[in-house]
């Protein structure tokens, strides 16, 4: 039953205990992009585009860190699942759950061990529909690879065994066999990088012998020939490849070795000496070359997790909207946190300055600021509560994310279907930089089930409430409240403060303009030809649902389009 409730309105206030509450600690703070997270350990990233929004896909460090009641070293024996964000602004990150690795490769057996160090991308089949693959390292022994038909899943396994191990030809000797780096080439291609470790016994510092490269199959789930060695100078681990103008970008993070063998590396140039435990990178135009391959030296220095520890890196290099980004971990999180706990990694991203042109990357240093918005965030669209720049002292309904009886996915990895924050007294959301344009906003709805009160502050969470939504529903409804346009106006950051919650789950929201005067219609004159269904998250239906809140888009015979959320029933369904 959908409720519509106005700020004098107190029935839900009147079977609630509301005292001035303490908003929870903020871990990251207001205007810091990093971590892209201030609620989920993660690690190792990987990122691809698609339809306009960037996905970031990374090792669930959270996974142990609950394992290990979030006390002690992160020991990587319990992640058995990787975590899934996107974003179409940079610093606004939808959570879409996590894709459960282990229940995915049970076929595997005893062959499967854990999931780390993802890598993604995607190609097109036909008529412009996109096949995505994703490879992670199980464990150190292995490489596995999942399949899907889009970046949130559902994802399987293709294979009944992980794809590539020390029986693949062209592997063997290699220490680790972990951290896939995959990437397509103009031609459609697939190549994987991968391997790592100490130095092999016919190996030395300089050159460990643990770094392979191959060509991929069309499956992309099989090598195409053997893998070869490729020629990486201090090599550790972190293997990722990247097309640059038509030629092939390795990164990798160096070791901590001793550099004495330095001056008798040839290919160095003028380059010094890489520090220890830093990002360097090479380039090529025949991968299956050894000889072939350019150091190109060091990116991004030993950061020391910023300023604490020496703990190493894995950075992935990715361009969105015509601008390159490197995404990377740190335990930036943790420290702040200050829990007692070592090793939990969080993601960050920074701006990266790339020449295509001459595959070149500027020397970089990590920062806590992170990057700017690329651009606003609509408050009259429907909005995921689990779409956040940052949050503190919130949950997940159910961090693994796992339905036992989903329509959607066989996975529940889709963040508007089975997703929602837990809210409990003094914890908070933070949205930046929603533009409620010159007009402002009249109303507010939020999509919320159980009992709480749940406060809008401007700029920070510690302001005064400039609304309020009072919560009562045994299932997921819409509750909508007036609010002051002249408040509701121009650019803010926005607060979401619960100060009351019996069993509260915050699932989505959204403002209607204050000069909207219902949903559109298209001309009289003007006849409908299409129309189209969409989840909340923008992922295209094949028919109408039975029930729930859909985005419909009408076409109209004259090109007309009109886009506008629709409720099929009048509650939320789950």
């Amino acid at each position: 039953m959908q409720k519509k409730l106005f700020l004098a309105t107190a029935i839900c206030a009147m079977c609630l205990h509301i005292e001035a509450q303490t908003p929870a600690r903020d871990y990251k703070g207001t205007t810091n992009a990093n971590p892209i997270s201030s609620c989920v350990f993660c690690a190792d990233p990987t990122a691809l585009e698609c339809d306009g929004r960037l996905y970031v896909y990374g090792t669930n460090d959270h996974q142990q860190f609950l394992a290990n009641g979030k006390s002690g070293s992160n020991n990587y024996g319990s992640i058995k699942s990787l975590v899934v964000f996107s974003t179409d602004d940079m610093v606004n990150w939808t959570f879409h759950g996590t894709i459960d690795v282990g229940k995915l490769c049970s076929s595997w057996g005893w062959r499967f061990s854990a999931s780390w160090a993802p890598s993604v991308t995607s190609r097109v089949i036909f008529n412009g529909q996109k096949e995505f693959f994703l490879y992670f390292a199980n464990s150190g022994g292995s490489i596995g690879v999942l399949k899907a038909s889009s970046p949130i899943g559902p994802w399987r396994s293709p294979l009944q065994k992980p794809m590539i191990d020390s029986a693949t030809p062209g592997v063997s000797p290699c220490n680790w066999i972990f951290d896939p780096g995959v990437v397509v080439d103009d031609n459609g291609t697939g190549w994987l990088a991968f391997g790592g470790g100490d130095p092999q016994p016919t190996g030395s510092n300089l050159w460990p012998g643990n770094s392979r490269i191959a060509k991929l199959k069309l499956t992309m789930t099989e090598l195409d020939g053997s893998a070869v060695k490729l020629p990486a100078p201090y090599l550790f681990e972190a293997s990722e490849l990247n097309i640059m103008d038509g030629r092939f970008v390795y990164t990798y993070n160096t070791s901590w070795s001793e550099r004495g063998e330095w001056n008798s590396f040839a290919g160095r140039g003028n380059q010094p000496s890489p520090s220890s435990c830093s990002m360097c990178y090479m380039v090529t135009d025949t991968p299956l070359d050894p000889d072939s391959w350019e150091y190109r030296g060091e990116y991004v220095p030993n950061e020391g997790n910023f300023g604490m520890g020496w703990g190493n890196n894995h950075t992935h290099l990715q361009k969105f909207e015509d601008n390159y980004y490197l995404f990377y971990h740190s335990t930036l999180l943790e420290q702040n946190m200050n829990t007692g706990a070592s090793g939990f990694r969080s993601i960050g991203v920074d701006k990266a300055t790339v020449d295509e042109s001459k595959q070149s990357i500027k020397k970089m240093t990590l920062t806590k600021t992170g990057v700017s918005p690329i651009r606003s965030l609509n408050p009259y669209a429907l909005q995921q509560a689990e779409t956040m720049a940052n949050a503190g002292g919130i949950t997940y309904e159910d961090f693994t994310n796992i339905k036992s009886a989903t329509t959607i996915s066989t996975l529940g990895n889709d963040a508007s279907e089975n997703l929602q924050v837990n809210m409990k007294p003094g914890s908070w959301t933070l949205v930046r930089n929603v533009d409620f344009g010159s007009e402002g906003a009249g109303k507010l709805s939020l999509m919320a089930k159980g009992t709480g009160r749940v406060e809008v502050r401007l700029g920070r969470n510690s302001s005064s409430s400039v609304a309020v939504v009072d919560l009562s529903s045994s299932s997921m409804a819409e509750t909508t409240v007036e609010v002051d346009p002249s408040v509701f106006k121009g650019v803010k950051n926005v607060y979401f403060v619960c100060t009351a919650a019996d069993n509260l789950k915050f699932d989505a929201w959204q403002f209607v303009e204050s000069d909207a005067s219902g949903i559109e219609s298209l001309p009289v004159s003007e006849t409908a030809t299409k129309h189209e269904f969409f989840t909340p998250d923008g992922r295209l239906l094949p028919n109408p649902p039975a029930n729930g809140f859909v985005i419909e888009k009408v076409t109209g015979a004259q090109g007309k389009k009109l886009v506008h959320k629709s409720v099929v029933h009048k509650s939320w369904v789950r």
